[in-house]
């Protein structure tokens, strides 16, 4: 499958005149910067809790059954509080939700270290339930003010920031409980100083955020019917199980195999450094690129390798952990920036991103609870790792369906909209879309005006031909989604030659278009 061109294609007028080419919007610094202060609370409050683990054990007299249940907790809430936000966000509107859940979030953690092991779970659910409103808001607000060509940008940007944060929590939080008034309790709420940051970065961008009740985004529903959303999901899922697998049990088998703890704890360490370089690179690399299949698949075998060497060859523990490292860091912010790309508007990016973190971080809390049976029952690492490396595989395969570049679209009771006019539909009026991805050509609102005016003919034959297709009972995606590579209108000019009979819709800046 072909690409998108990178560049903005130069369009044409109704009258075969060249139209000035629409100068990229840049992204607002400010709000690069309040992303980033969201992102820098997403998981510093969640990892700080490993490395204090054995001694709020001690302090509190939890069993380490109790342990492992405050360290999952978090994903259980996730996984309860996700498919609750993109309803929220069309009451409240996306900017005034993440206000809320970052007082919320403020709040939890300031309970979590209250001397009291009754708020030292109820705190856990509250700032978790709290991030998991981040979780899914974030890529729905990218999505909204972000040009498409920059989401996996700032998508990459944000997932450094916010592993960033979590590396400096994990190393930061015992020292911090045996220099601070206060031990352990203390050192878990550090972490709230970023989040009034947060809060007040994001106040201002309370006024004009309207709820998407009132535009044509609203009530977006969860696709559960979507394979590709499906594939979304899983991608999402099995990448986060083997993240937080490994965090819980790598120093556990690297010890059992022969290593010191203090080694053990330094590969890990060095693990969330190579995933952050890979965070970081990956955007420079795939630069252009929208159909991210390859690259999802191969990410997720490099993470199956990783497991697989810890089984073949426990030596070479750094060779397992650079693989780990390097698949997982590019794994994540894919799973992150799908959740953007395939939707097709704020409201169903929220949607998405629900349905992908409700399902994902169920999937992801069972990975280290398996993982500790699995060695429980057969005392040694060799089936959990050789799973946990065939996981790895069926990741690459969601992925490679996940990164497909495609839009998700819902059905509607005139039936499907064929693959060409969607795209069309999505390159020539992005206000002007076909009702939920199905009433024919139906344009809304005084952008589709627009677009009408500078395209009028493409849209009439657009709006021609896709009410014919609700007679067609074989027209239309399997699976209600829409494939954005290319446009043939029948006897309509618009071809993959169609230079001198109208020319390609959707070109890479010239006259020659899309090839």
């Amino acid at each position: 499958m072909s690409t998108r061109p990178a560049s903005t294609p130069r369009r044409r007028s109704a009258a075969g005149s060249p139209a000035a080419e629409p100068v990229r919007p840049a992204v607002p610094v400010g709000f690069v910067i309040a992303i980033c202060l969201v992102a820098a609370n997403l998981r510093t409050t969640l990892t700080g809790v490993g490395a204090l683990l054995p001694e709020i054990e001690r302090g509190s007299g939890l069993t380490s059954s109790w342990g492992g249940l405050l360290s999952t907790l978090p994903l259980l809430t996730f996984a309860a509080t996700s498919p609750l936000v993109a309803r929220a966000s069309h009451r409240l509107g996306s900017a005034r939700l993440l206000v809320a859940a970052l007082g919320v979030l403020a709040v939890g953690t300031v309970v979590r270290s209250l001397p009291s092991t009754v708020c030292l779970f109820a705190g856990t659910v509250i700032l978790s339930a709290a991030i998991a409103f981040g979780n899914v808001l974030l890529p729905a607000l990218i999505r909204r003010n972000v040009p498409a060509h920059r989401i996996q940008g700032i998508s990459a940007l944000y997932v450094t920031v916010m592993g960033l944060m979590a590396a400096v929590s994990s190393g930061v939080s015992a020292p911090l409980a045996h220099t601070v008034p206060g031990s352990w309790r203390t050192a878990l709420a550090w972490g709230v100083a970023f989040t009034v940051a947060a809060f007040l970065a994001w106040l201002p961008r309370m006024r004009g955020d309207k709820p998407q009740e009132s535009t044509v985004a609203a009530h977006s529903p969860v696709p559960w019917r979507s394979r590709l959303a499906w594939q979304v999901t899983l991608f999402m899922g099995l990448q986060s199980l083997a993240f937080y697998t490994a965090v819980a049990w790598l120093p556990s088998i690297l010890t059992d195999r022969g290593t010191s703890s203090t080694t053990a704890g330094w590969m890990l360490f060095y693990y969330q450094v190579v995933s952050l370089a890979a965070s970081s690179l990956l955007p420079l690399l795939t630069r252009g690129r929208h159909d991210q299949r390859w690259t999802a698949a191969g990410a997720s075998v490099l993470v199956a390798g990783g497991f697989a060497v810890l089984v073949a060859a426990p030596a070479l523990s750094v060779l397992a952990c650079t693989l780990l490292g390097l698949g997982g860091g590019a794994c994540l912010v894919l799973a992150l920036t799908f959740q953007s790309q395939r939707a097709g508007s704020s409201g169903e990016a929220a949607a998405l991103a629900g349905m992908a973190q409700s399902i994902g971080y169920l999937v992801a809390a069972t990975g280290p609870l398996l993982l500790g049976i699995l060695h429980d029952t057969t005392h040694s690492w060799t089936l959990p790792l050789t799973a946990l490396a065939a996981l790895g595989l069926a990741t690459a395969v969601a992925g490679h369906g996940a990164g497909r570049d495609r839009h998700i679209r819902h059905r509607a009771a005139r039936g499907p909209v064929r693959r060409g006019h969607a795209y069309a539909a999505e390159q020539f009026g992005h206000a002007a879309r076909v009702a939920d991805g199905a009433v024919g050509g139906a344009c809304a609102g005084e952008e589709a005006a627009h677009d009408r005016a500078a395209f009028g003919g493409v849209l009439d034959l657009i709006e021609a031909e896709s009410l014919a297709l609700t007679q067609d009972d074989g027209a239309g995606l399997s699976d209600g989604e829409v494939d954005g590579d290319r446009f043939d209108a029948a006897d309509g000019g618009c071809g993959q030659g169609g230079a001198g009979d109208g020319g390609d819709l959707g070109g890479d800046g010239d006259a020659q278009g899309r090839r």
